[in-house]
């Protein structure tokens, strides 16, 4: 298992992590993670990316978690809360990013459990979140006991712009 710490940012923690933030998104789509952009994958596109959702994060719609280890921002994975009156209980789970030097240490498990903790915490119990299809995300939530509710045939590029792949579409009902 991981040595990282994971963290719930605040928004200053997130202003000051910008940068690390901006990294970990080029390196995810340089690396081949489907995650909305394709190659290739700048500096500016990933903090133009950002700012928009640490202002999310500022007014209360969306938490940022991080995986750091020796200063590093290693991964990240963020909450989006639903912001319809009639849905108070439920948020969609969002760009799960895992540094290619931090893979295989079971980041991608640690974040998703602090994901689900935070989640519970504030009564969101059902939680959703769309992936590649056949992909090691794919792989993870199945394993960690989220349910596969559908699948869409060429839903997005590929990181590399090659050709269209399904996505998978998840949810996982929590318990408080």
């Amino acid at each position: 298992m991981s040595a990282h710490a994971i963290l719930r940012l605040t928004p200053r923690q997130a202003e000051d992590r910008l940068a690390a933030l901006a990294d970990l998104l080029v390196d995810a789509v340089e690396g081949g993670a489907s995650v909305n952009f394709v190659q290739p994958m700048t500096r500016a596109k990933a903090l133009a990316w950002w700012a928009p959702a640490l202002a999310s994060q500022a007014r209360g719609e969306r938490l940022i978690l991080v995986a750091e280890q020796a200063g590093h921002v290693d991964g990240t994975v963020q909450l989006v809360l639903a912001p319809q009156e009639n849905q108070p209980f439920r948020a969609d789970l969002a760009k799960m990013l895992v540094h290619r030097r931090a893979r295989r240490q079971g980041l991608g498990e640690a974040l998703l459990r602090a994901a689900e903790a935070e989640a519970r915490a504030l009564g969101r119990v059902l939680l959703t979140l769309d992936t590649e299809a056949a992909s090691a995300g794919e792989r993870l939530y199945a394993r960690l006991g989220w349910t596969k509710f559908g699948e869409i045939p060429g839903y997005a590029l590929r990181a590399d712009g090659s050709r269209r792949e399904p996505a998978a579409f998840f949810y996982r009902e929590l318990e408080l």
